[in-house]
Parts: C-alpha cells; sequence; structure tokens
C-alpha cells in the first residue's frame, strides 16, 4: 500500500492513497494541472483515481475538482453537506457525486473507505480511514480530539495527522484577534502538542507511520512540528526504529509505501 501527499498546508491539500492497481485521492485543493503531472509522476492519469473522496468544502481541499469532473469525470464522494456544496458550485458534480455517511463503509475498487466527523468551523467536515492491504487514515483540519476521532484512527498502520499551529507562534504572531480566536478554537485547527498526543497514543495503539500535516506556514515550521511529536513519542519509548514520523512538504510529493514493517519513504 502506498501514500503520498501530493500537496498539503493552507494553499492546497491533495493524498493519494494506492493499493495494488486501486488508486483513489483525498481531497483536491490543488489545480487539476498540478494533480496530473503529481500522478504522472507515478505512471497515473486522472482516468486511473477510482474516486475523489472530499473531506469538507473549503477551497484549499476542493479546488480542483471543476476542472476534474469536466474534464474527466473522475467519481466524487462527500459527506451529505459538503455533496450538496458541490452541486450548487460545480456544474455537472450532481452527475459524479455520491453522498456518504460518517460511519458508512463504502467499497470502493477492493478498498474499504470510512468517514468520521472532525469537529471545524464548516457543517460538515469528515476525516477517512481507508482498508485495503493495511488500515491508513488521514485527518486534518479539526479543532480538537473526539472520542470519534481516536476511535477511527485507533490501529492504523500509518496516519495524515494535522499538525498546523505551534501555539506560542500563533498567539505572538501578526494575525488579526479573530483569526487566532478561530484557529484556537475547538472548531479551528491541531496545534503541534495536542497533535502530538494524540500521534503518541496512536503510536501505543500500533501505529507505524506518522505524516505530520497541514503545517500552517505563518505559525509554525517543519522542524518545530517533528521536534515536538518525536519527544511525545520518545516519551512513549517509541523512536525510528519503530515509528516512521515524517512531515508533508506544502507543494511536493511525500511518498511511503506501507507494508508488516515500519513504512519506508519511495
Amino acid at each position: 500500500m502506498r501514500v503520498v501527499t501530493l500537496a498539503s498546508g493552507s494553499k492546497g491539500n491533495c493524498t493519494l492513497i494506492s493499493d495494488g492497481g486501486t488508486h483513489i485521492l483525498i481531497d483536491a485543493g490543488i489545480s487539476a494541472r498540478r494533480i496530473s503531472t503529481a500522478l504522472a509522476g507515478f505512471g497515473l492519469v486522472p482516468s486511473d483515481i477510482a474516486g475523489v473522496f472530499i473531506t469538507h468544502e473549503h477551497g484549499d481541499h476542493v479546488c480542483g475538482l471543476a476542472t476534474l469532473t469536466k474534464r474527466y469525470r473522475v467519481p466524487l464522494f462527500a459527506p451529505g453537506d459538503v455533496a450538496r456544496y458541490l452541486c450548487r458550485q460545480i456544474s455537472g458534480a450532481g452527475e459524479c457525486v455520491t453522498t456518504i455517511q460518517s460511519g458508512e463503509a463504502r467499497g470502493v475498487c477492493g478498498l474499504e473507505i470510512a468517514a468520521f466527523h472532525t469537529p471545524h468551523d464548516t457543517p460538515e467536515s469528515v476525516g477517512y480511514t481507508v482498508r485495503g492491504s493495511e488500515k491508513v487514515s488521514l485527518c486534518t483540519d479539526f479543532g480538537h480530539v473526539t472520542d470519534e476521532i481516536y476511535y477511527a484512527l485507533e490501529g492504523s498502520a500509518v496516519v495524515v495527522l494535522e499538525s498546523n499551529h505551534d501555539e506560542q507562534m500563533l498567539r505572538n504572531g501578526e494575525y488579526p484577534f479573530f483569526l487566532k480566536k478561530r484557529i484556537l478554537s475547538n472548531h479551528g485547527h491541531l496545534s503541534n502538542d495536542n497533535s502530538a498526543r494524540l500521534a503518541a497514543s496512536l503510536a501505543a495503539s500500533g501505529t507505524r507511520g506518522i505524516i505530520l500535516a497541514h503545517l500552517s506556514d505563518a505559525n509554525n515550521t517543519p522542524e518545530l512540528a517533528r521536534r515536538t511529536t518525536a519527544a511525545a513519542l520518545e516519551s512513549r519509548g517509541f523512536g525510528p526504529e519503530n515509528v516512521m514520523l515524517e512531515v508533508a512538504p506544502p507543494d511536493r510529493h511525500l511518498a511511503i509505501e506501507v507494508g508488516e514493517r515500519v513504512p519506508c519513504l519511495v
């Protein structure tokens, strides 16, 4: 099984998950041209994608969908509120989109994909678990960890996990007060410290790979996010020999292979 973050951050998010000959995307928050170029690097074209699973309707997660649906008629899957938004905003999306319910497992070409609720400042937002030869999960854009999130992610071999901001950097930074309040709220974004605690708990449940994602370019650094999570993992007895820790770049891909052992970069 392969997990590839094609882009991750406030300017765009898109993740490719492949298992054998089945390929799906989670979100399409970069241009269709960038998606096509990135896929070509793995010998794929957009028509090879069995489905695009949307977490929520913010632009950094959906801006590539209009062209993808128009040119390639790629199947779309989204929770109800998001599906209705896409049908209103994207011409022809109604012919491509399938509504999924949180907790419902959807079979797509041998993969089993399930959505779970995430608390974010939008009418409906979800993360996804994908079960194939392994279980991998993606959870970004959420302000606090709920029981539903933890139990959905528990036991995943690899988790793509938000580590959006360093709280001190955010509080002392130049963002206006209303935006700081939004990000720090229970329906905002997850801080490095809270992400690190969740990562350590997931490692204890058997997770072998953590990809830190959706980092703020103004209120975080890859080094700080990695160091915070590494310290939390080490406090629970997990080092590089038993848990892979990587940071998803904002504008280029990060690819890992998922198998029985600790995942590895490819």
